[in-house]
């Protein structure tokens, strides 16, 4: 049967075979002592093989379990008195469970028993020994000595194993949620600038022969609105196909807000923007989240409110919450699932996944979002987020 290998020999296993070797030295001479009668040093030499074999138990647990179970067994077939050689037999049972493979674990383990049991049975046979005291050495003494040390290490392992399973299955879904984070901020990037320069061709197409001046501010406005777009997108499909953050741009927060509206005030939505107060302290993340939220609701006024809808938002502080309103008088056609408009073109469904998404974004820092059509006309989101992450970063 051939050995496995399990890793490299360490100190730790220098100091386990040297610790035993001296305890089987000085416990075989004990043990011999008190039966009346001194050690022969072939007894001794077969204890010191056995907790030498100790220096493998982790690298070669196979050969490990092969030394220490042939130098016990012929230790007791010469009839020497029983020491601490059977600790050196149990921990290579326990280390053959422990890093060989359970079926071949099991299958050293058994062999070792059926030379244990064979050992027991000609001792009994050529020493004049009892028969009943050999059924109670075969069901008592040696299964202490190789069963139970071997179902200790098997259940070890299968506990560090379901842990390394846990673990793997962790790391899996921080993975998959992080990308699903990643692929958050690309749609709420794209489809913010995409909506402006939807908004802004429009304008454009408009006024192009009547009032060339105001189409050329137009353009302008698309240009721009697609590089901060593009920059956006660039740096977040990297981060998507690394796996790493890019850090070129400082992530957004309450401090891009004017410069938001600004840039949908020139896509022709008119937006009044009051707050946040000038004392507000927020972690970075909720302020990502806030932004975002603020973001995607007015990207949705200008898909879906209307060409003649105007749009307020409103941050106050609220039990120890940053509060965010974010109201439109468009005039739906008809109101759908949670207030999502279905107009004839068929865009209730990005509306309803455009919600979906702040709503998870509010509710990945602790925060609450609702939205759907406003009691004066037209249409609601309101967020609460906390000044802080639940974990207590600021």
């Amino acid at each position: 049967m051939a050995s496995t290998r399990t890793g490299r020999l360490s100190w730790a296993d220098g100091a386990l075979s040297l610790g035993l070797l001296i305890v089987s030295l000085v416990g075989t001479a004990g043990a011999a002592h008190n039966n009346g009668m001194p050690a022969p040093p072939l007894a001794y030499a077969l204890a010191a093989i056995a907790a030498l074999g100790l220096l493998l138990w982790r690298v070669r647990p196979l050969w490990n379990l092969a030394i220490s179970g042939s130098a016990t067994m012929l230790y007791l077939l010469l009839g020497y008195t029983y020491g601490p050689i059977l600790f050196t037999l149990a921990i290579s049972a326990l280390g053959a469970a422990l890093w060989l493979p359970l079926r071949r674990a099991l299958a050293a383990t058994g062999t070792v028993l059926a030379a244990a049991l064979a050992v027991a049975a000609i001792e009994t046979a050529t020493r004049g020994g009892s028969w009943s005291q050999f059924g109670v050495t075969a069901v008592l003494a040696i299964p202490a000595w190789l069963i139970i040390p071997a179902a200790i290490g098997v259940a070890i392992r299968a506990r560090r194993e379901a842990t390394t399973q846990v673990r793997s299955a962790q790391a899996r879904r921080a993975v998959s949620e992080e990308r699903l984070r990643l692929a958050q901020e690309v749609h709420d990037v794209a489809g913010h600038g995409f909506a402006v320069i939807a908004m802004q061709a429009g304008v454009a197409l408009r006024v192009l022969d009547r009032d060339p001046a105001a189409a050329r501010t137009a353009l302008a406005g698309i240009r721009s609105a697609s590089r901060d777009a593009l920059a956006d997108l660039r740096a977040e499909v990297e981060a998507l196909q690394t796996g790493v953050e890019v850090t070129r741009r400082p992530r957004s927060g309450l401090a891009d807000l004017p410069a938001l509206v600004e840039r949908m005030r020139a896509a022709g939505l008119p937006v009044t923007l009051e707050g946040p107060p000038s004392t507000l302290e927020l972690s970075p993340a909720v302020e990502l989240v806030a932004y975002r939220i603020v973001q995607e609701a007015l990207t949705n006024v200008l898909r879906h409110a209307g060409p003649q809808a105007s749009a307020w938002i409103t941050l106050q502080v609220a039990d120890q919450s940053l509060r965010i309103s974010v109201r439109d008088d468009g005039q739906p056609v008809r109101t759908g699932l949670d207030g999502g408009r279905d107009r004839t073109d068929g865009t209730m469904g990005s509306r309803r996944h455009g919600i979906d998404g702040m709503r998870d974004r509010a509710e990945s820092v602790g925060g609450t979002l609702r939205a759907g059509p406003a009691e004066s006309g037209g249409f609601l989101v309101v967020a609460s987020l906390p000044f802080s992450t639940e974990d207590g970063q600021r």
